[in-house]
């Protein structure tokens, strides 16, 4: 909650301002991991700038849509198109700032910040002061026609505007006239339209860029991946605890292997973790199989775990080529249809 307060409030990559409709939703779960600083580069000012972000590695972010019934009683109901009642959505993300956290959300809408409106209306405001004055003879030319063909030339006087009976019978000045009017109000404001587009499309790159690229999985998705993360942590944790082992020339107790390991990610990786060896002790001890050797009858010998525990507690391993074989023993009696 307070990251996505603060977010709000600040910006990183993506300069927008940002609002989300909080009521729409019945339940928000936002789960964040991995908080380290990584370098962006910009382009500012036609010079190229580096700066450190606060990102997070993961976000799971997880929402639920209220109901119809609820939403007709909220002053907001569902209107956004990508929300249905209801429903929840679940998504992974990866590298994402901190800041920017409020575009995770589907039903966020975005606008321009104040300095963005400024760099579009003032130089609009400087370019239509000059078109104005080149126009406005033009535009005082046909009001005086228009005046003197409605109120009559009396008015045009009283009004002190520019139109005579020449000016009217000469239907070519005033064509002209009109013409350059329209032609000068069609080509500023088909300028300012096309700066405005570009700019809506430079923010939708940019919203793009955090959304789409960042985007690891959705729905049903995470859970395979979230699944498929933790068999993998799980696999460095074995590995870590085996390598330390074999390596080791002493005998380690699991607290003295803890400490070891925990030592090691420090100064190998600067990473301060707290190693959970049981988890992973356990794991060994499960993982068992035949050692058979040649002329030996398989039958006849007995399964034995990768890990055990001498008298004085301490973990004992196989050796790599006895690991090996017994790894290979289990994955060849994994599926046996015979």
């Amino acid at each position: 909650k307070a990251s996505l307060e603060r977010a709000f409030q600040e910006m990183s990559l993506i300069e927008l301002k940002t609002d989300i409709d909080f009521d729409n939703f019945e339940e928000m779960v936002c789960y964040c991991r991995g908080d380290i600083y990584q370098t962006y580069s910009f382009k500012k000012f036609f010079r190229k700038i580096e700066k450190k972000i606060d990102v997070f590695e993961r976000v799971a972010l997880l929402i639920k849509c209220k109901d119809k019934k609820d939403a007709h009683t909220c002053d907001n109901s569902l209107e956004e198109p990508n929300l249905i009642p209801s429903k929840i959505y679940i998504s992974l993300y990866k590298n994402i700032p901190k800041n920017d956290i409020e575009f995770l959300f589907p039903n966020v809408k975005v606008s321009m910040t104040l300095k963005d409106r400024l760099m579009l209306v003032v130089p609009a405001i400087g370019a239509a002061v000059p078109i104005a004055w080149r126009i406005l003879p033009q535009l005082l030319l046909i009001i005086g026609v228009i005046v003197f063909l409605v109120l009559g030339p009396s008015y045009v006087e009283k009004l002190n505007l520019r139109a005579n009976p020449e000016d009217v019978r000469n239907m070519t000045g005033i064509l002209l006239a009109s013409s350059s009017l329209l032609i000068s109000l069609g080509g500023f404001c088909f300028k300012q339209y096309s700066k405005y587009k570009t700019k809506q499309i430079k923010f939708q790159k940019q919203v793009t860029d955090t959304l789409f690229f960042k985007n690891i999985a959705n729905n049903s998705g995470v859970f395979q991946t979230l699944i498929d993360d933790a068999e993998e942590e799980e696999c460095k944790e074995i590995i870590l605890v085996y390598y330390h082992l074999l390596t080791s020339n002493t005998s380690l107790t699991p607290e003295q292997l803890d400490d070891k390991i925990e030592a090691w990610m420090e100064q190998n990786f600067d990473t301060k973790i707290d190693f959970e060896i049981n988890g992973s002790l356990n794991n060994l001890t499960k993982i068992k199989g035949k050692i058979v050797r040649d002329g030996e009858d398989e039958d006849e010998v007995s399964e034995i775990p990768l890990l055990t525990y001498n008298q004085n507690g301490c973990c004992q391993i196989l050796p790599l080529n006895d690991a090996k074989q017994l790894i290979d023993y289990i994955w060849n009696n994994a599926f046996n249809y015979a």
